[in-house]
């Protein structure tokens, strides 16, 4: 699918894996809908090597013309119902058709079962991680997809757009003190398939990336202890974190390659997270 002058609704790109994505789009000619409880950055728009070809001036308002920012928190239906509908009449003003629904919004807080004083685990933080990682993206793809199948088929599949989830290793080898964010990021992985079963009629893919340890804020706030053992233990090579335009080099591609469809990628460097950092 071609990425240029198509535009993608994408949660969570103010910061981190989202913030690379929405870089990468822009400057691959996408229009964004951006849904986000904050606006994204523009600092970037001023370093030579995110406009080659213009000026700063001119780099931040093409970002104005094809970056649209709806304050959304993904864990308030009504929001996200608010924010679908706002992206869709925003594509009939500029022309630019709906392609994919990205679902890059998450989050992880550690907390266990029981903890080691008998403390159990807080059904607030359990609910409200499940609301944001799972039924954020579920909500958001539901309403989308209405509109995506609506668009004029492109190419020759015929091809529509692209739902993309954003899974996670703990998926597959979650830690101690991530059991909310394990079964969250596990359901979207078990989601994957019947989802583009669901779909594929209408000539949509769905697809699911599963990140290991990435820079991002996040790890950005683990200990060097922590980060030192993931490094040792935890990926083959390269023996680092992966940078945010790896990420989204990977989006691209899934949105580029018509024949990725009712997969999970995952996206670690070779690595697999032990039991015990």
């Amino acid at each position: 699918m071609r990425i240029s002058g198509r535009t993608f609704i994408l949660s969570g790109g103010s910061s981190g894996l989202g913030l690379a994505t929405l870089q990468d789009l822009f400057h691959g000619g996408a229009f964004i809908a951006l849904l986000d409880i904050i606006p994204a950055p523009t600092s970037w728009l001023e370093q030579p090597e995110s406009s080659p070809s213009s000026t700063t001036t001119t780099a931040k308002a093409e970002f104005t013309r094809r970056v649209l920012y709806i304050k959304t928190d993904i864990s308030k239906l009504a929001e996200i119902e608010n924010a679908v509908e706002k992206a869709v009449s925003w594509t009939k003003e500029t022309g630019a058709p709906l392609g994919g629904i990205l679902n890059i919004a998450g989050l992880g807080k550690r907390e266990q079962l029981i903890d080691r004083r008998g403390k159990l685990h807080r059904v607030e933080s359990w609910n409200y991680t499940l609301d944001v990682n799972l039924s954020g993206t579920f909500h958001l793809s539901r309403l989308g997809v209405k509109h995506l199948s609506e668009v004029e088929p492109d190419g020759e599949d015929g091809e529509r757009g692209v739902i993309l989830m954003v899974a996670s290793e703990a998926a597959f080898d979650g830690q101690p003190a991530t059991v909310a964010y394990a079964a969250s990021k596990g359901a979207l992985l078990s989601m994957t398939l019947p989802m583009a079963r669901d779909v594929a009629h209408f000539g949509i893919r769905v697809v699911t990336v599963a990140p290991g340890p990435f820079t991002t804020p996040l790890t950005g706030l683990f200990p060097d202890r922590v980060t030192e053992a993931i490094l040792k233990n935890g990926v083959l090579f390269p023996r680092r974190y992966g940078y945010p335009r790896e990420f989204a080099e990977t989006i691209r591609w899934v949105l580029e390659c018509g024949y990725v469809n009712g997969e999970t990628i995952r996206l670690t460097g070779g690595g697999r997270v032990p039991a015990k950092l």
